[in-house]
């Protein structure tokens, strides 16, 4: 099982998958505000989203899991 995790500091901007969907490595699955800049988050292989654990304000920190995947 893989996770989306988040690569650094920041804010939950806008959640761009649900769970069920199917993503690919391009796919922009997350946004996450650091340093006053957007930043893409995508998934690290191709799959199925199985969780969310973040919603859309939440603050995260380096190495959370945004996601779960199957």
């Amino acid at each position: 099982m893989a996770a989306i995790e988040a690569p650094m500091v920041g804010k939950i901007v806008a959640i761009n998958v649900e769970v069920g969907a199917k993503v690919t490595e391009d796919d922009e699955a997350f946004v996450l505000e650091s340093m006053k800049m957007e930043n893409p988050i995508y998934p690290p292989e191709d799959g199925t989203i199985k969780s969310i654990n973040v919603k859309v304000g939440d603050v995260v920190n380096m190495g959370d899991v945004l996601a779960e995947m199957e």
